[in-house]
């Protein structure tokens, strides 16, 4: 660690260098076995090869997206990569390379990069009629809606649908409130609900949140079993809610609203036995729960289907998005006819939510994932890849903890043990060397040290092992 720390200082002569050595190491074959016994790893085969690209460089995008597109879109890697093809688990770039996509979009590619069947429910759709309007009836939208529903517990039946997770947390929590007629909401900290200013009040993180008036919302302890103060006590953290319930609100609340497996935040799960503690406390209060599933719903988990799960709950809320259309900006909110009824107090539209395009791909989605058993893929494979990862742990001081559950999955990075000091700068060289060796990986967390592992479902134990095998080379390298 040490050799790596001294190694952030070197001259660009030394930094371009290294990279030259990388490539080699990456192209020779007999020089894929480094000195400390870890070989280079080569991707599974794959039968598929995209057409040849024509369009601009990256060069050329990043010179317009910089002209002309907002200064606050970032992205990831020294070296931006021009992603051109996909294709199930595996995107390519400008010059046909073939890279592991364990990132899946943020969790949003659930059945595969261009899977054929959505591909063709889109098309289909898009020939016969590409939008119309709520005010007219549609096949498609009540279709999936039905679907939908027939995918959640007890009276979870009525459905809106909406363009993109933020905006279904904005709805959620606007019902919540018509229908309790209270304003205040408790979250937790370090949640990620949305850039809106309602969400964007639920959220509990400075990094993405903008000083604007933001009402309303109290945010309860994380219990986050590797940072928070209680470990894995669920029971010890739901304690803050009902704190806030008492001494920060009048008594009664509107609601509780919270992620089962926090993504943004650096795939945080939720200790075990806090939900149903928390629900106990919000229901006395008069309060709903809301269950935001953007990241975790649609068979990510693995053992569950929806995240809330995992914790033995029902909510009175869903939330949706990201997995719900495989990449097709789409999403929901799920709830009960009695909740559902307090939107008919005014006119509520909206122009593109329920749109026959998306809503014939997120039927296709729910097909895939039921026909091609990937909630099983997800669970079996999810489980190997972390047995592999925290097989990792106990080698490498480096990882600190691995966490998460099926394609849902986060390793965190300490320069430290005992103090959990975030690995900043070496999480960014490990993704930006991930890159070179063909995996790509997301991060987030608050201090940007989490890898977060959230693949296409179709992922194989061939991809897990390569996965692994990369980050095992990369990090011997340090």
């Amino acid at each position: 660690m040490q050799r790596f720390l001294a190694a952030r200082i070197v001259s660009g002569r030394e930094s371009l260098r290294f990279q030259r050595c990388f490539s080699q190491v990456a192209q020779q074959k007999e020089a894929s076995l480094h000195d400390n016994g870890v070989h280079l790893p080569k991707l599974p085969p794959f039968d598929y090869s995209p057409l040849p690209y024509t369009g601009p460089s990256a060069d050329e995008i990043l010179a317009k997206r910089k002209e002309y597109l907002s200064p606050s879109m970032f992205y990831f890697y020294k070296k931006p990569l021009n992603v051109v093809d996909g294709k199930m688990q595996y995107l390519f770039d400008e010059n046909g390379r073939r890279y592991l996509d364990a990132f899946g979009g943020i969790a949003t590619v659930g059945c595969g990069h261009c899977h054929p069947d959505v591909v063709e429910a889109i098309v289909n759709q898009t020939k016969r009629l590409q939008h119309s309007t709520i005010l007219y009836l549609n096949s498609a939208i009540s279709d999936f809606a039905e679907a939908l529903a027939s995918k959640l517990p007890g009276n979870l039946k009525v459905v809106f649908f909406t363009n993109s997770g933020t905006e279904a947390n904005e709805l959620a929590m606007m019902i919540a409130r018509l229908h309790t007629g209270c304003h205040d909401i408790i979250s937790l900290r370090n949640a990620y609900h949305g850039n809106a200013a309602g969400t964007m009040a639920a959220t509990a993180q400075c990094n993405w949140k903008f000083n604007i008036v933001q009402s309303g919302v109290h945010h309860a302890l994380n219990p986050d079993p590797y940072r928070g103060v209680f470990g894995s006590d669920g029971e010890k953290y739901a304690r803050d809610v009902q704190d806030l319930i008492d001494f920060g609100t009048s008594g009664t609340v509107a609601a509780f609203m919270s992620e089962a497996i926090q993504g943004v935040g650096g795939i945080v799960e939720l200790a075990p036995g806090y939900l149903p503690a928390v629900y106990s406390s919000i229901k006395k209060a008069g309060g709903l729960c809301i269950a935001d599933e953007v990241q975790s719903g649609f068979a990510r988990t693995g053992s569950h289907f929806w995240g809330f799960e995992t914790q033995g709950v029902i909510p009175d809320i869903v939330t949706m998005a990201k997995g719900i259309g495989n990449g097709i900006p789409l999403g929901a909110v799920v709830t009960t006819p009695e909740i559902a009824e307090v939107l008919t107090r005014r006119s509520y539209f909206n122009t593109f939510g329920g749109n026959p395009v998306c809503t014939a791909a997120g039927h296709a989605v729910l097909n895939v994932i039921e026909k091609e058993n990937l909630q099983e893929n997800a669970s079996v494979v999810g489980s190997y890849l972390k047995e592999r990862l925290t097989a990792l742990k106990d080698k490498y001081d480096l990882i600190g903890d691995v966490r998460g559950r099926g394609f849902m999955l986060g390793v965190e990075l300490v320069t430290d043990r005992e103090l959990k000091t975030p690995a900043k700068a070496e999480t960014l060289h490990i993704m930006d060397q991930m890159k070179d060796v063909g995996v790509l990986i997301g991060k987030g967390g608050y201090y940007g040290n989490v890898f977060r592992i959230t693949p296409p479902l179709c992922f194989t134990r061939e991809d897990a092992d390569f996965l692994a095998d990369g980050l095992d080379y990369v990090i011997s390298k340090m």
